[in-house]
Protein backbone atom coordinates (compact mmCIF):
# COMPACT_ATOMS: atom_id res chain seq x y z
CA UNK A 1 0.00 0.00 0.00
CA UNK A 2 1.36 3.63 -0.55
CA UNK A 3 -0.81 7.14 -0.12
CA UNK A 4 -3.41 7.92 -2.59
CA UNK A 5 -2.12 10.59 -5.05
CA UNK A 6 -5.66 12.22 -4.48
CA UNK A 7 -4.34 13.40 -0.69
CA UNK A 8 -4.39 16.41 -0.05
CA UNK A 9 -2.85 17.89 2.99
CA UNK A 10 -3.36 21.24 5.69
CA UNK A 11 -1.68 21.90 8.46
CA UNK A 12 -3.20 23.24 11.02
CA UNK A 13 -0.48 24.23 13.66
CA UNK A 14 -3.05 26.24 15.95
CA UNK A 15 -4.52 23.16 16.74
CA UNK A 16 -1.39 20.77 16.38
CA UNK A 17 -3.64 18.94 13.74
CA UNK A 18 -3.24 18.47 9.85
CA UNK A 19 -6.77 18.35 7.73
CA UNK A 20 -6.55 15.38 5.26
CA UNK A 21 -8.84 15.18 2.19
CA UNK A 22 -8.86 12.53 -0.39
CA UNK A 23 -10.45 14.73 -3.58
CA UNK A 24 -11.30 11.08 -5.23
CA UNK A 25 -13.05 9.54 -2.48
CA UNK A 26 -14.37 12.61 -0.82
CA UNK A 27 -12.88 11.18 3.12
CA UNK A 28 -12.28 14.59 5.17
CA UNK A 29 -10.16 14.37 8.75
CA UNK A 30 -8.38 15.86 10.99
CA UNK A 31 -5.46 13.64 12.07
CA UNK A 32 -2.31 14.22 14.95
CA UNK A 33 1.15 15.12 12.71
CA UNK A 34 2.32 11.51 13.56
CA UNK A 35 -0.50 10.41 10.96
CA UNK A 36 1.19 11.88 8.56
CA UNK A 37 4.63 10.97 9.29
CA UNK A 38 3.42 7.56 9.01
CA UNK A 39 2.33 8.21 5.80
CA UNK A 40 4.90 10.12 4.72
CA UNK A 41 7.08 6.40 5.96
CA UNK A 42 5.06 3.85 3.83
CA UNK A 43 7.39 4.13 0.81
CA UNK A 44 10.35 2.83 3.23
CA UNK A 45 8.67 0.65 5.35
CA UNK A 46 7.38 -2.88 4.03
CA UNK A 47 5.72 -6.00 5.39
CA UNK A 48 3.05 -6.11 8.57
CA UNK A 49 5.73 -6.59 11.04
CA UNK A 50 7.08 -3.40 10.30
CA UNK A 51 4.17 -1.38 11.50
CA UNK A 52 2.90 -1.48 15.35
CA UNK A 53 -0.48 -3.15 16.11
CA UNK A 54 -1.59 0.64 17.12
CA UNK A 55 0.03 1.63 13.32
CA UNK A 56 -2.04 -0.88 11.42
CA UNK A 57 -5.38 0.15 12.67
CA UNK A 58 -4.57 3.50 11.84
CA UNK A 59 -3.81 2.45 8.09
CA UNK A 60 -6.88 0.08 7.96
CA UNK A 61 -9.01 3.25 9.19
CA UNK A 62 -6.93 5.47 6.13
CA UNK A 63 -7.09 2.59 3.82
CA UNK A 64 -10.86 2.13 4.26
CA UNK A 65 -11.36 6.11 3.57
CA UNK A 66 -9.48 5.93 0.08
CA UNK A 67 -6.15 7.60 1.51
CA UNK A 68 -4.21 4.53 0.50
CA UNK A 69 -3.69 2.82 -3.04
CA UNK A 70 -2.41 -0.74 -3.92
CA UNK A 71 -0.29 0.83 -6.35
CA UNK A 72 -0.30 3.78 -9.25
CA UNK A 73 -1.68 1.39 -11.83
CA UNK A 74 -4.41 0.46 -9.71
CA UNK A 75 -5.29 3.77 -8.97
CA UNK A 76 -5.15 4.94 -12.29
CA UNK A 77 -7.19 2.47 -13.60
CA UNK A 78 -10.19 3.31 -10.83
CA UNK A 79 -10.11 7.19 -12.01
CA UNK A 80 -10.65 5.99 -15.52
CA UNK A 81 -13.13 3.68 -14.31
CA UNK A 82 -15.04 6.93 -12.46
CA UNK A 83 -14.31 9.26 -15.54
CA UNK A 84 -16.51 6.20 -17.37
CA UNK A 85 -19.12 6.05 -14.92
CA UNK A 86 -19.34 10.25 -14.90
CA UNK A 87 -19.22 10.08 -18.55
CA UNK A 88 -22.05 6.84 -19.24
CA UNK A 89 -24.06 7.47 -16.55
CA UNK A 90 -28.18 7.35 -17.24
CA UNK A 91 -29.79 8.13 -13.70
CA UNK A 92 -30.79 11.66 -14.80
CA UNK A 93 -31.36 13.30 -17.92
CA UNK A 94 -30.11 16.97 -18.30
CA UNK A 95 -31.31 19.44 -20.92
CA UNK A 96 -30.41 22.96 -21.10
CA UNK A 97 -32.84 24.70 -23.25
CA UNK A 98 -31.19 27.89 -25.42
CA UNK A 99 -34.74 29.35 -25.99
CA UNK A 100 -33.06 32.58 -27.69
CA UNK A 101 -29.65 33.69 -28.63
CA UNK A 102 -31.44 37.24 -28.33
CA UNK A 103 -30.82 39.47 -25.38
CA UNK A 104 -31.83 43.05 -23.99
CA UNK A 105 -28.75 43.77 -22.41
CA UNK A 106 -25.78 45.11 -23.87
CA UNK A 107 -22.97 43.64 -21.86
CA UNK A 108 -19.53 44.75 -23.22
CA UNK A 109 -18.16 41.31 -23.04
CA UNK A 110 -21.07 39.23 -23.93
CA UNK A 111 -21.71 38.66 -27.92
CA UNK A 112 -24.75 38.10 -27.45
CA UNK A 113 -25.68 41.62 -26.12
CA UNK A 114 -27.89 43.67 -27.99
CA UNK A 115 -24.86 44.82 -30.40
CA UNK A 116 -25.31 46.63 -33.56
CA UNK A 117 -27.73 44.52 -35.04
CA UNK A 118 -27.01 40.68 -33.89
CA UNK A 119 -30.51 40.65 -32.24
CA UNK A 120 -32.15 41.27 -35.63
CA UNK A 121 -30.16 37.67 -36.91
CA UNK A 122 -29.63 35.87 -33.54
CA UNK A 123 -31.43 32.71 -33.24
CA UNK A 124 -34.80 32.27 -31.36
CA UNK A 125 -36.89 28.71 -30.83
CA UNK A 126 -40.03 28.59 -32.59
CA UNK A 127 -42.63 26.48 -31.05
CA UNK A 128 -42.53 23.67 -33.97
CA UNK A 129 -39.31 23.20 -33.05
CA UNK A 130 -40.24 23.32 -28.81
CA UNK A 131 -42.64 20.45 -29.94
CA UNK A 132 -39.87 18.42 -31.78
CA UNK A 133 -37.98 18.87 -28.90
CA UNK A 134 -40.63 17.89 -26.67
CA UNK A 135 -40.71 14.40 -28.65
CA UNK A 136 -37.21 14.09 -28.65
CA UNK A 137 -36.88 14.44 -24.63
CA UNK A 138 -39.77 11.97 -24.32
CA UNK A 139 -37.67 9.50 -26.25
CA UNK A 140 -34.33 10.05 -24.47
CA UNK A 141 -36.77 9.59 -21.25
CA UNK A 142 -37.44 5.99 -22.40
CA UNK A 143 -34.04 5.52 -23.95
CA UNK A 144 -32.43 6.10 -20.88
CA UNK A 145 -34.75 4.75 -18.00
CA UNK A 146 -33.64 7.90 -16.19
CA UNK A 147 -35.37 8.52 -12.33
CA UNK A 148 -34.56 12.39 -12.95
CA UNK A 149 -34.37 14.82 -15.40
CA UNK A 150 -33.25 18.60 -15.29
CA UNK A 151 -34.35 21.17 -17.68
CA UNK A 152 -32.38 24.82 -17.61
CA UNK A 153 -33.84 27.69 -19.52
CA UNK A 154 -31.06 30.08 -20.81
CA UNK A 155 -30.01 32.26 -23.59
CA UNK A 156 -29.53 34.85 -24.90
CA UNK A 157 -32.50 36.22 -22.42
CA UNK A 158 -34.64 32.95 -22.12
CA UNK A 159 -37.73 35.23 -21.07
CA UNK A 160 -37.25 36.82 -24.58
CA UNK A 161 -39.33 33.79 -25.94
CA UNK A 162 -42.03 32.65 -22.70
CA UNK A 163 -44.15 31.06 -25.52
CA UNK A 164 -41.65 28.37 -25.84
CA UNK A 165 -40.55 27.89 -21.95
CA UNK A 166 -44.44 27.52 -21.02
CA UNK A 167 -44.83 25.31 -23.42
CA UNK A 168 -41.73 22.73 -22.73
CA UNK A 169 -42.21 23.22 -18.70
CA UNK A 170 -45.94 21.85 -19.15
CA UNK A 171 -45.00 19.48 -21.86
CA UNK A 172 -42.27 17.89 -19.71
CA UNK A 173 -43.84 17.92 -16.96
CA UNK A 174 -46.94 15.75 -17.80
CA UNK A 175 -43.87 13.37 -19.84
CA UNK A 176 -42.27 13.14 -16.56
CA UNK A 177 -45.18 12.58 -14.20
CA UNK A 178 -46.31 10.02 -16.67
CA UNK A 179 -43.27 8.42 -16.01
CA UNK A 180 -42.21 8.66 -12.53
CA UNK A 181 -39.77 11.04 -13.03
CA UNK A 182 -38.15 13.44 -11.11
CA UNK A 183 -38.23 16.77 -12.58
CA UNK A 184 -36.43 20.26 -11.95
CA UNK A 185 -36.66 23.48 -13.65
CA UNK A 186 -34.46 26.19 -13.45
CA UNK A 187 -34.01 29.67 -15.49
CA UNK A 188 -30.68 31.17 -15.37
CA UNK A 189 -32.01 35.33 -16.57
CA UNK A 190 -30.46 38.46 -16.45
CA UNK A 191 -33.75 39.16 -14.06
CA UNK A 192 -35.12 42.42 -15.89
CA UNK A 193 -38.36 40.56 -17.37
CA UNK A 194 -38.78 38.17 -14.17
CA UNK A 195 -42.20 38.73 -12.75
CA UNK A 196 -44.35 37.33 -9.65
CA UNK A 197 -46.89 35.78 -13.05
CA UNK A 198 -43.80 33.86 -14.56
CA UNK A 199 -43.17 32.61 -11.01
CA UNK A 200 -45.97 31.55 -10.20
CA UNK A 201 -47.12 29.61 -13.75
CA UNK A 202 -44.02 27.66 -13.85
CA UNK A 203 -43.69 26.46 -10.38
CA UNK A 204 -46.44 23.62 -10.51
CA UNK A 205 -44.61 22.59 -13.71
CA UNK A 206 -41.08 22.15 -11.53
CA UNK A 207 -39.61 25.63 -11.37
CA UNK A 208 -37.14 24.89 -8.10
CA UNK A 209 -34.52 27.94 -8.82
CA UNK A 210 -34.17 31.36 -10.40
CA UNK A 211 -30.38 32.27 -10.92
CA UNK A 212 -29.73 35.97 -11.45
CA UNK A 213 -26.81 37.39 -12.50
CA UNK A 214 -25.37 40.83 -10.68
CA UNK A 215 -22.15 42.54 -11.75
CA UNK A 216 -21.15 44.37 -8.54
CA UNK A 217 -22.48 47.29 -6.78
CA UNK A 218 -25.19 49.27 -8.15
CA UNK A 219 -22.81 51.49 -10.04
CA UNK A 220 -20.62 48.73 -11.58
CA UNK A 221 -24.00 46.49 -12.26
CA UNK A 222 -25.51 49.68 -14.33
CA UNK A 223 -21.86 50.15 -16.17
CA UNK A 224 -21.27 46.65 -16.78
CA UNK A 225 -25.27 45.33 -17.41
CA UNK A 226 -26.88 48.22 -18.99
CA UNK A 227 -29.61 48.71 -22.12
CA UNK A 228 -28.49 49.41 -25.35
CA UNK A 229 -29.13 52.85 -24.34
CA UNK A 230 -27.14 52.95 -21.51
CA UNK A 231 -29.82 52.79 -18.59
CA UNK A 232 -29.43 51.01 -15.76
CA UNK A 233 -30.61 47.89 -14.49
CA UNK A 234 -29.82 47.47 -11.19
CA UNK A 235 -32.52 48.81 -9.27
CA UNK A 236 -35.29 47.00 -11.61
CA UNK A 237 -33.71 43.46 -11.40
CA UNK A 238 -33.49 43.87 -7.35
CA UNK A 239 -37.53 45.38 -7.27
CA UNK A 240 -38.32 41.78 -9.57
CA UNK A 241 -36.51 39.64 -6.97
CA UNK A 242 -38.74 41.63 -3.83
CA UNK A 243 -41.30 40.57 -5.76
CA UNK A 244 -40.65 36.52 -6.36
CA UNK A 245 -39.08 36.30 -2.92
CA UNK A 246 -40.66 33.42 -1.32
CA UNK A 247 -42.06 32.08 -4.38
CA UNK A 248 -38.95 30.33 -5.55
CA UNK A 249 -35.18 29.63 -4.45
CA UNK A 250 -33.16 32.17 -5.44
CA UNK A 251 -29.29 32.32 -6.87
CA UNK A 252 -27.25 35.12 -7.41
CA UNK A 253 -24.06 34.95 -9.85
CA UNK A 254 -22.26 37.85 -10.74
CA UNK A 255 -19.31 38.39 -13.73
CA UNK A 256 -16.18 39.86 -12.13
CA UNK A 257 -13.14 42.10 -13.66
CA UNK A 258 -9.95 43.95 -12.29
CA UNK A 259 -11.96 46.88 -12.63
CA UNK A 260 -15.30 45.53 -10.85
CA UNK A 261 -14.20 42.90 -8.84
CA UNK A 262 -13.16 45.34 -5.58
CA UNK A 263 -17.21 46.59 -6.04
CA UNK A 264 -18.71 42.96 -5.16
CA UNK A 265 -18.66 43.39 -1.03
CA UNK A 266 -20.38 46.48 -1.12
CA UNK A 267 -23.07 44.35 -3.49
CA UNK A 268 -23.26 41.44 -0.64
CA UNK A 269 -23.40 44.48 2.35
CA UNK A 270 -26.56 45.13 -0.05
CA UNK A 271 -27.78 41.66 -0.78
CA UNK A 272 -27.40 41.06 2.94
CA UNK A 273 -29.90 43.85 3.90
CA UNK A 274 -32.19 42.91 1.68
CA UNK A 275 -35.71 41.83 2.26
CA UNK A 276 -34.89 38.49 0.07
CA UNK A 277 -31.84 37.66 1.59
CA UNK A 278 -33.27 34.67 2.70
CA UNK A 279 -34.66 33.83 -0.45
CA UNK A 280 -31.16 33.56 -1.58
CA UNK A 281 -29.81 30.02 -2.16
CA UNK A 282 -26.15 30.26 -3.15
CA UNK A 283 -24.20 33.25 -4.54
CA UNK A 284 -21.30 32.69 -6.81
CA UNK A 285 -19.02 35.16 -8.95
CA UNK A 286 -16.85 34.12 -11.95
CA UNK A 287 -14.28 36.09 -13.83
CA UNK A 288 -14.85 37.83 -17.06
CA UNK A 289 -12.20 36.55 -19.60
CA UNK A 290 -11.50 38.43 -22.74
CA UNK A 291 -10.08 36.79 -25.00
CA UNK A 292 -6.23 38.34 -26.17
CA UNK A 293 -6.93 37.24 -29.98
CA UNK A 294 -9.58 40.00 -30.21
CA UNK A 295 -9.31 42.55 -27.15
CA UNK A 296 -11.83 44.98 -29.97
CA UNK A 297 -14.84 42.72 -29.72
CA UNK A 298 -17.84 42.23 -26.78
CA UNK A 299 -16.83 38.65 -26.25
CA UNK A 300 -16.58 36.57 -22.88
CA UNK A 301 -16.76 33.11 -22.15
CA UNK A 302 -19.42 32.93 -18.97
CA UNK A 303 -20.17 29.54 -18.55
CA UNK A 304 -23.06 29.54 -16.23
CA UNK A 305 -24.47 26.61 -14.52
CA UNK A 306 -28.07 26.18 -12.97
CA UNK A 307 -28.39 25.06 -9.07
CA UNK A 308 -30.92 23.07 -7.65
CA UNK A 309 -33.56 24.00 -4.95
CA UNK A 310 -31.07 23.31 -2.28
CA UNK A 311 -28.44 26.12 -3.90
CA UNK A 312 -26.47 22.88 -5.74
CA UNK A 313 -25.15 22.81 -9.08
CA UNK A 314 -27.51 20.51 -11.23
CA UNK A 315 -26.09 17.01 -10.83
CA UNK A 316 -23.13 17.96 -8.36
CA UNK A 317 -21.13 20.24 -11.49
CA UNK A 318 -20.26 23.85 -11.96
CA UNK A 319 -17.86 25.48 -14.43
CA UNK A 320 -15.09 26.25 -12.99
CA UNK A 321 -14.14 28.99 -14.78
CA UNK A 322 -13.75 30.59 -18.45
CA UNK A 323 -10.04 31.15 -17.47
CA UNK A 324 -6.92 30.24 -19.84
CA UNK A 325 -4.83 27.28 -19.80
CA UNK A 326 -2.58 27.24 -16.75
CA UNK A 327 -1.04 30.82 -18.04
CA UNK A 328 0.26 30.22 -21.71
CA UNK A 329 -2.72 32.08 -22.83
CA UNK A 330 -4.53 33.86 -19.78
CA UNK A 331 -2.84 37.14 -18.32
CA UNK A 332 -4.87 37.55 -15.55
CA UNK A 333 -4.59 33.49 -14.07
CA UNK A 334 -3.23 35.09 -10.62
CA UNK A 335 -5.57 37.77 -10.51
CA UNK A 336 -8.41 35.22 -11.02
CA UNK A 337 -7.73 32.69 -8.62
CA UNK A 338 -7.04 35.45 -6.47
CA UNK A 339 -10.26 37.18 -6.98
CA UNK A 340 -11.88 33.99 -6.62
CA UNK A 341 -10.83 33.02 -3.43
CA UNK A 342 -11.24 36.36 -1.69
CA UNK A 343 -15.12 36.54 -3.09
CA UNK A 344 -15.75 33.32 -1.86
CA UNK A 345 -14.53 34.50 1.86
CA UNK A 346 -16.06 37.54 1.06
CA UNK A 347 -19.66 35.49 0.56
CA UNK A 348 -19.18 33.12 3.59
CA UNK A 349 -18.67 36.08 5.92
CA UNK A 350 -22.29 37.75 5.08
CA UNK A 351 -24.11 34.28 6.31
CA UNK A 352 -24.61 33.74 2.40
CA UNK A 353 -24.59 29.65 1.52
CA UNK A 354 -21.37 29.54 -1.70
CA UNK A 355 -19.63 26.92 -3.60
CA UNK A 356 -16.52 25.77 -1.60
CA UNK A 357 -14.24 25.59 -4.09
CA UNK A 358 -12.95 22.55 -3.80
CA UNK A 359 -16.21 20.26 -5.37
CA UNK A 360 -16.08 22.00 -8.96
CA UNK A 361 -16.43 19.26 -11.19
CA UNK A 362 -16.05 17.52 -13.62
CA UNK A 363 -18.47 19.30 -15.21
CA UNK A 364 -21.41 18.78 -17.62
CA UNK A 365 -19.43 18.22 -20.75
CA UNK A 366 -18.22 15.10 -19.43
CA UNK A 367 -21.44 13.81 -19.44
CA UNK A 368 -23.44 12.28 -22.60
CA UNK A 369 -26.27 12.52 -21.22
CA UNK A 370 -26.39 16.33 -20.45
CA UNK A 371 -27.47 18.15 -23.71
CA UNK A 372 -27.77 21.96 -24.92
CA UNK A 373 -30.19 22.29 -27.34
CA UNK A 374 -29.73 24.98 -29.59
CA UNK A 375 -32.58 27.43 -30.94
CA UNK A 376 -32.89 25.42 -34.34
CA UNK A 377 -32.58 21.91 -32.39
CA UNK A 378 -28.99 21.28 -32.81
CA UNK A 379 -27.58 19.80 -30.10
CA UNK A 380 -24.32 20.69 -27.93
CA UNK A 381 -22.33 19.17 -25.28
CA UNK A 382 -22.22 22.45 -23.44
CA UNK A 383 -24.08 25.82 -23.50
CA UNK A 384 -20.36 27.30 -24.39
CA UNK A 385 -20.57 25.98 -27.71
CA UNK A 386 -24.21 26.62 -29.26
CA UNK A 387 -24.55 28.41 -32.19
CA UNK A 388 -20.85 27.26 -33.41
CA UNK A 389 -22.43 24.26 -35.42
CA UNK A 390 -19.09 22.74 -35.93
CA UNK A 391 -19.33 21.52 -32.33
CA UNK A 392 -22.97 20.44 -32.18
CA UNK A 393 -23.00 16.30 -31.52
CA UNK A 394 -26.08 16.02 -33.07
CA UNK A 395 -29.83 17.46 -33.79
CA UNK A 396 -33.06 16.99 -32.06
CA UNK A 397 -34.55 15.63 -35.43
CA UNK A 398 -32.39 12.39 -35.61
CA UNK A 399 -30.89 12.87 -38.28
CA UNK A 400 -27.08 12.00 -37.45
CA UNK A 401 -24.17 13.95 -39.91
CA UNK A 402 -20.96 12.80 -40.36
CA UNK A 403 -19.51 15.42 -38.88
CA UNK A 404 -21.76 15.25 -35.97
CA UNK A 405 -20.64 11.69 -35.40
CA UNK A 406 -17.14 13.23 -35.61
CA UNK A 407 -17.68 15.69 -33.09
CA UNK A 408 -19.11 13.29 -30.72
CA UNK A 409 -16.34 11.10 -31.17
CA UNK A 410 -13.92 14.47 -29.54
CA UNK A 411 -16.12 14.73 -26.86
CA UNK A 412 -16.71 11.03 -25.79
CA UNK A 413 -12.21 11.18 -26.00
CA UNK A 414 -12.30 14.30 -24.37
CA UNK A 415 -9.92 13.91 -21.46
CA UNK A 416 -7.75 16.65 -20.36
CA UNK A 417 -7.05 15.80 -17.01
CA UNK A 418 -4.88 12.94 -18.43
CA UNK A 419 -2.57 15.73 -19.20
CA UNK A 420 -2.32 16.84 -15.72
CA UNK A 421 0.26 14.29 -14.40
CA UNK A 422 -0.56 13.10 -10.51
CA UNK A 423 -2.56 16.45 -9.40
CA UNK A 424 -4.24 15.68 -6.54
CA UNK A 425 -7.08 17.84 -7.83
CA UNK A 426 -8.09 15.49 -10.93
CA UNK A 427 -11.77 14.04 -9.85
CA UNK A 428 -13.19 17.87 -8.73
CA UNK A 429 -11.59 19.43 -11.38
CA UNK A 430 -10.83 17.42 -14.92
CA UNK A 431 -8.49 20.09 -16.27
CA UNK A 432 -10.62 22.67 -15.98
CA UNK A 433 -12.89 24.17 -18.86
CA UNK A 434 -12.77 22.59 -21.90
CA UNK A 435 -14.11 25.61 -23.51
CA UNK A 436 -12.03 28.11 -22.18
CA UNK A 437 -9.32 25.70 -24.07
CA UNK A 438 -11.00 25.53 -26.97
CA UNK A 439 -11.25 29.34 -26.82
CA UNK A 440 -7.86 30.53 -26.36
CA UNK A 441 -5.72 27.34 -27.13
CA UNK A 442 -7.37 25.87 -29.92
CA UNK A 443 -7.63 21.99 -28.43
CA UNK A 444 -9.62 21.36 -25.39
CA UNK A 445 -7.67 18.24 -24.66
CA UNK A 446 -5.32 21.29 -22.75
CA UNK A 447 -5.58 21.35 -18.99
CA UNK A 448 -6.96 24.85 -18.23
CA UNK A 449 -4.82 24.76 -14.59
CA UNK A 450 -5.84 26.75 -11.67
CA UNK A 451 -4.37 24.34 -9.28
CA UNK A 452 -3.88 27.77 -6.75
CA UNK A 453 -7.58 28.58 -6.38
CA UNK A 454 -8.25 24.90 -5.01
CA UNK A 455 -5.38 25.09 -2.77
CA UNK A 456 -6.69 28.04 -1.41
CA UNK A 457 -10.18 27.21 -1.25
CA UNK A 458 -8.45 23.55 0.64
CA UNK A 459 -6.93 25.77 3.09
CA UNK A 460 -10.46 27.54 3.75
CA UNK A 461 -12.12 23.76 3.83
CA UNK A 462 -9.44 22.57 6.32
CA UNK A 463 -10.78 25.29 8.88
CA UNK A 464 -14.47 25.28 8.46
CA UNK A 465 -13.70 21.37 9.50
CA UNK A 466 -11.42 22.22 12.39
CA UNK A 467 -14.31 24.95 13.62
CA UNK A 468 -17.10 21.93 14.12
CA UNK A 469 -15.17 19.79 15.23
Amino acid sequence: MQPSIFNVRVPLPERDEVFLMNTFSDAQILVSPDVVELLDSLPARRGADAFTAEEQSTLAELAEHGFLAEDRETERRRLNEYFHEVREGTEQLRVTVMTTLQCNFACDYCFQGDHGDHNKHAEKMSLETARQLGDWIEGRLDTLGSSRMSMTFFGGEPLLNMPVVYYLAERVWRATQARGVELFIGIITNGLLLTPEIVDRLVPYGLGSVKITLDGDRAMHDKMRPLRGGQGTFDRIVNNLKRIAGKVPIAIGGNFDMESAETYPALLDFLKEQSFADSIAKITFKPIIRTKAEPEKPKGFLPLMAVDASGKPIGGSTCMTSAGGGGSACDTCNFVDEKMSFLREETKQRGFPTIDGVHMGPCEIHRRHAYTVGPEGSLYACPGFTGELGQAVGHIHGLREARHVATADRFDHLAAWKNCGDCSFIPVCAGGCSVSSHAELGDMNTPACHKSSFESAMVSLAHEAASVA
